[in-house]
């Protein structure tokens, strides 16, 4: 049985997320901040600690057989992996901005302008797809200096709720892609048994967290009614209860559906609705 080796980042906005989704998957594992390597004691797994920059070259040389990082950082190195699964988080949009006193307005007043970023392939590509010709200069760091500095008129970075760009007298003003957290995979591995049990653990960890199990109680009467608005997984389970025209329904229902299905609920005659999370949905 091979030992895989995942690599995410050691620390930054992923760190937390990826350690958790790991152990949601039931990995057991210590010491992960102080080492830039922890052995998994129940899987066949090692995870490696790296900067996320790094961990798209990684997996694309086979040191690393998986990796989670920023979609926006797999484009930017322009690695040659496989894209597994989404993970639903570290979600962000990269921009341009420019500061807020700014009277640029269109993509064509960009041209012979400067831009300061970290990831200079996304924006060239971008760029050249506009047919706007601006000088991109690359900052390691914090890129919101640039226009403050009269380092750049404009930068492009990553923002997740546009707090920093306002406290840097910044707005934003094109969106250029949207990323989140992926799980990647070296191209020679992604048929090996171990990743696929992986992935089935990470998957069924992801449809958990997109759902809420519910259990009611409702007169007979009432109960088509109350079905129609739950289709769960199959199809609602229906127990009857000890006072005779009253039975209770079990079901899930997609977190983004929640509370509209649950005001439904009410409508159509639904007594005493109790929600829980879901650990792991398996299918």
């Amino acid at each position: 049985m091979k030992t895989l080796k995942i690599a995410i980042q050691k620390s930054g906005r992923l760190n937390e997320k990826s350690v958790e989704i790991l152990k949601n998957c039931g990995l057991s594992f210590e010491n992960y901040k102080s080492s830039l390597i922890a052995t998994v004691a129940n899987f066949p797994l090692e995870i490696l600690f790296l900067r996320d920059d790094d961990i798209p070259e990684y997996v694309q040389d086979g040191i690393a057989d998986l990796g989670i990082v920023g979609e926006n950082v797999i484009i930017e190195a322009g690695a040659d992996v496989s894209y597994l699964q989404p993970l639903g988080f570290g979600k962000c949009t990269l921009k341009i901005a420019v500061q807020s006193t700014s009277d640029i307005t269109e993509l064509s007043q960009l041209n012979g302008k400067a831009i300061a970023t970290s990831y200079p392939v996304i924006l060239q590509k971008y760029l050249t797809e506009n047919n706007v010709d601006a000088q991109i200069r690359m900052i390691s760091g914090s890129v919101e200096i640039g226009p403050g500095l009269g380092l750049s008129d404009a930068i492009f970075d990553i923002v997740s709720t546009g707090g920093t760009l306002k406290n840097n007298g910044l707005k934003p003003f094109a969106d250029v892609m949207q990323s989140e957290a992926v799980l990647i995979g070296n191209k020679s591995i992604i048929d090996n048994p171990e990743v696929a049990e992986l992935m089935q653990r990470i998957q069924s960890v992801l449809r958990a967290k997109a759902t809420k199990y519910v259990v009611l109680n409702v007169a007979k009467e009432n109960l088509q009614a109350v079905v129609d608005l739950l289709p769960g997984v199959k199809s609602p389970t229906v127990v009857p209860l000890f006072e005779e025209g009253w039975v209770a329904v079990h079901s899930v229902i997609a977190e983004e559906d929640f509370w509209e299905k649950i005001n439904g609920l009410k409508l159509a005659g639904a007594e005493g609705i109790v929600v829980m999370p879901i650990e792991k949905i398996i299918t």
